[in-house]
């Protein structure tokens, strides 16, 4: 799916994601660091190797070895708030809930 097909919010105030002030950002913020290389970023954050780590139901997540910072992270989460991410979320879950419930 191309990124201009993907909008948020309802039909009637539909948002192309890459027309988020986020995404722009992420944009400017990509081509500032696309050309650093991880060692320059683990040798400006001793401990890239722990902080961007994650592990949940046994699985182990290691996003140090990624072309990423906390900006990059602050980023990602402002375009989700942006987006509505956590109410498409709650809204999916009750639509999942519902059909239990007649299933």
């Amino acid at each position: 799916m191309s990124s201009a097909t993907l909008t948020t919010g309802s039909a009637a105030q539909a948002q192309r994601l890459t027309e988020h002030p986020a995404w722009k950002a992420l944009e400017d913020h990509y081509a500032t660091i696309r050309h650093l290389h991880l060692r320059q970023f683990f040798a400006d954050d001793p401990h890239r190797g722990e902080r961007l780590t994650a592990e949940a139901a046994g699985i182990y997540f290691d996003y140090s070895k990624n072309r990423i910072t906390d900006e990059t992270i602050r980023l990602l989460v402002q375009l989700a708030e942006e987006c509505g991410l956590r109410e498409h979320i709650a809204a999916m879950f009750r639509r999942l809930g519902a059909s239990f419930k007649t299933g």
